[in-house]
């Protein structure tokens, strides 16, 4: 057996590979119990001793995970006391174009808000005033941008309605509020309601 196995190191010596054989499944060297025959201890005495590899895995280190954006809240903030909004008292909504809020308003007191929105871009700005509900539907569909969906619309200054939106893009015109935004001033406003626009 020992002749099969000093046989069997000079063979892989002479390819080039390392003369200790490796087992199925193991992942470095094997040492060899066997004793090298006298024909092949001279050349194997020359030789500098080998270190068997460590099997220890490298540490590395794993960069740390981008903070995740915060999403923007889908709910409507309880009311502050007071008329804290820059709007008239007698408005039922008010919208600050600058701060991109709006509140929904009674009897000249906050009843909820200020909620995010967006509102009109360049070349369909949405203009200041006081203006009045006209119409109010739950699902309209744009005639002019493609049949474009606005849950929840409530329309106040002709074409120009509240509606759910997107609040990352400005709008054509439109007050764009969270879904649940959207149809809480669905629920509050009536026809001939008040809704003041502040720049």
């Amino acid at each position: 057996m020992l002749a099969v196995t000093a046989a069997f190191g000079l063979l892989l010596a002479a390819c080039g590979t390392s003369a200790t054989p490796q087992l199925a499944g193991n992942t470095g060297p094997v040492a060899s119990s066997a004793a090298p025959s006298s024909s092949t201890s001279e050349s194997t005495s020359k030789q500098p001793a080998t270190t068997r590899p460590s099997t220890t895995q490298p540490t590395t280190t794993t960069p740390p995970k981008p903070k995740p954006k915060p999403e923007q809240k889908d709910t409507v903030e309880p009311a502050s006391a007071g008329n804290t909004t820059p709007c008239k008292d007698t408005a039922r909504a008010c919208i600050d174009l600058s701060a991109n809020k709006a509140w929904i308003m009674a009897d000249g007191k906050v009843v909820a808000g200020p909620v995010p929105i967006t509102h009109g871009r360049k070349g369909w700005l949405t203009p200041p005033g006081t203006f009045r509900v006209s119409v109010k539907r739950p699902m309209h569909y744009s005639s002019i941008f493609n049949n474009a969906k606005m849950p929840w619309s409530v329309f106040f200054n002709g074409g120009i309605a509240f509606h759910q939106g997107s609040l990352r893009e400005k709008s054509h015109g439109c007050i764009h509020l969270s879904p649940s935004a959207a149809k809480q001033f669905y629920n509050h406003l009536s026809n001939g309601d008040i809704v003041h626009v502040v720049p």
